[in-house]
């Protein structure tokens, strides 16, 4: 059976490893099984009654999906170093990251892309995102350090230009609710409320279209006509460094022909 949720802050290490088990939805036999050690021994660590390793809390966290900062605070809540570096995105010891980023952002052109923080802040975009940018009403909104959420659904920002506004809207708070819930971030959970406060706009009957068959397309009105794109994203495989952990790239792609040779500035392009 697993346990009510608290809402009181951690404390101890069991205080954050209850806390995070129950976030995952697994009572302790569930945790135990998964990290191959006894339940009794799991429910002494939650208990303050054992003392957990270095490594055993490593693999709890691992088990549990925990972001990897949070990882750090679990570690130091059970008395040990943190275990993973955290260096400014411009550090030496990133370039080959950064790199890494500004080719798979220069590599999406002519379709825009963009790379964003934990937080959702934009730390690049490619030439393409620019000009899908230049008729918003309120152009500190896309001023740096832009978010990319609030630059969405803000009244001032693209919400007037986006035709099926009504869907992305629903999509993308389901989609920060998700990151709140897997991350407990106190700053996400922030932002999520700013959005919800926006004006919502009216629900329209679907007919189903405006998904595709296969994803909910981002509807934009632009001198270039509508263009209509899905969105892909792009994390780094093994970060052991929380900056790069928290770096995600949003690639749009055309959702139809006519977006395509719009984009790309040609009218030959056909549905393949």
């Amino acid at each position: 059976m697993i346990e009510p949720a608290s809402s009181a802050a951690p404390s101890t290490f069991g205080d954050h490893l209850r806390l995070w088990r129950r976030r995952r939805r697994l009572s302790q036999l569930d945790l135990s099984l998964d990290a191959e050690i006894s339940q009794k021994h799991l429910s002494f660590c939650e208990s303050g009654r054992a003392r957990p390793s270095r490594d055993m809390v490593l693999r709890l966290a691992e088990r549990l999906a925990i972001p990897l900062r949070e990882r750090n605070a679990l570690l130091l809540a059970a008395g040990y170093a943190p275990h993973y570096a955290e260096r400014p995105l411009d550090a030496p010891e990133l370039a080959a990251a950064r790199d890494a980023v500004a080719q798979v952002l220069a590599g999406h052109e002519p379709y825009p892309a963009l790379a964003v923080d934990r937080h959702w802040s934009i730390l690049a975009a490619n030439a393409a995102v620019a000009p899908l940018l230049s008729g918003i009403a309120e152009p500190s909104l896309a001023a740096p350090p832009a978010n990319a959420m609030r630059l969405s659904l803000h009244p001032g920002g693209l919400a007037p230009m986006i035709v099926n506004l009504a869907q992305w809207r629903a999509h993308l708070l389901e989609r920060l609710a998700r990151q709140v819930a897997a991350s407990a971030d106190a700053a996400l959970a922030g932002l999520l409320d700013e959005l919800r406060a926006y004006p919502a706009p009216p629900q329209t009957r679907s007919d189903g279209s405006e998904r595709l068959g296969i994803a909910v397309p981002l509807r934009l009105r632009t001198p270039a006509g509508e263009l209509a794109f899905i969105s892909t994203v792009t994390v780094f495989g093994t970060p052991t460094d929380i900056t790069l952990s928290e770096i995600a790239i949003e690639a749009f792609f055309p959702a139809d022909a006519a977006t395509k040779r719009a984009l790309r500035g040609d009218r030959t392009v056909d549905g393949g």
